[in-house]
């Protein structure tokens, strides 16, 4: 019973977590690039300081694989976002019922609780600077709170932000 609860708990987490989709060019050596840029226009749908927030989570980690920013890139960022604002799936169950004999009746109905949630879509393309070619892109899919402080969402677009960039450069 006790192996049976801490796999439930396992999946359970798991389950909650940001789903991230990767599609790549299998034609390109990703070992030649060592520069990036952001693209110079993103129009992502987010506001600027969740813009800010990904452009400084997207540098912690490329830069933390080596990859340099320049203002002559090899490679440029672009990332965007499509969001839908929906209730908590979470609710508190209330029922009333009669029976008697061989009829039942009841009445039930759920109240949500944890306020309305951000589905977020975010994709990511990496582009060749030289041919203007998409040659990487990801799409991750998470949930934000609609009244996230700022260090929760600081922590949301690193946490997505790695998961995206968890599979880039492709093992080649």
């Amino acid at each position: 019973m006790k192996y049976l609860s801490v796999i439930l708990i396992s999946l359970l987490v798991v389950s909650c977590g940001t789903s991230v989709g990767v599609d790549y060019d299998k034609e390109v050596d990703f070992s030649q690039y060592t520069t990036y840029n952001f693209f110079p226009t993103i129009q992502s749908g987010l506001n600027d300081l969740d813009d800010k927030r990904i452009m400084q989570a997207t540098d912690s980690v490329l830069q933390a694989r080596g990859f340099v920013k320049s203002n002559a890139p090899q490679l440029y960022i672009n990332f965007y976002a499509k969001e839908n604002l929906r209730s908590s799936r979470n609710t508190i169950g209330i029922g009333v019922g009669s029976g008697g004999g061989n009829v039942g009746v009841g009445v039930s109905g759920g109240i949500p609780i944890g306020g309305r949630i951000y589905e977020q879509a975010i994709t990511m393309d990496i582009i060749d600077v030289s041919n203007d070619g998409l040659i990487w892109q990801a799409i991750a899919e998470a949930d934000l709170k609609e009244k996230a402080n700022p260090q929760q969402k600081k922590a949301h677009y690193e946490e997505v932000v790695s998961k995206i960039l968890k599979k880039f450069p492709p093992e080649q």
